[in-house]
């Protein structure tokens, strides 16, 4: 794997904690949404990444995958049942004046926006240092 493959992998991490802080924001936006275009309250949305792999020759010539990387493939919905709430005031209360509320635990929420923060960190502190080792491996040339 070559200096350009691992600051590749390190972007791609960026990229991919990015999509998940704004996926959370989304998330917590929407936390008292009750009634969405679909009907119903707004539903808890979860990012999925999945590893890149590349085919590279190994120093014998032969083919092996490798990391790339990772990307975002889809935004999944949570499957956390949505919790009735009782406000007999509210708009979308039923006869009982129970509402259905999103499922979106505020509380995760913010847990999840920290380590993917600090996930970002960790990326852009690996991006950083193999951009001072290439630099310095270039000195060494002069």
């Amino acid at each position: 794997m070559g200096m350009f493959s691992a600051l590749n992998i390190h972007t791609s991490g960026l990229t991919a904690e990015r999509f998940r802080m704004d996926t959370i924001s989304t998330n917590i936006a929407n936390a008292e949404t009750t009634r969405t275009e679909e009907g119903g309250p707004y539903i808890r949305k979860i990012a999925v990444f999945q590893e890149q792999l590349k085919t590279e020759l190994d120093k014998k010539g032969q083919p092996q995958r490798v990391s790339a990387g990772i990307k975002a493939v889809a935004v999944v919905d949570s499957e956390e049942e949505t919790p009735l709430v009782y406000r007999p005031e509210h708009p979308d209360a039923d006869e009982n004046g129970y509402v259905q509320m999103p499922n979106v635990n505020l509380m995760t929420e913010m847990i999840d926006m920290m380590v993917s923060r600090r996930a970002y960190e960790a990326n852009l502190t690996a991006l950083n240092t193999s951009k001072a080792i290439l630099v310095k491996t270039l000195e060494i040339g002069r």
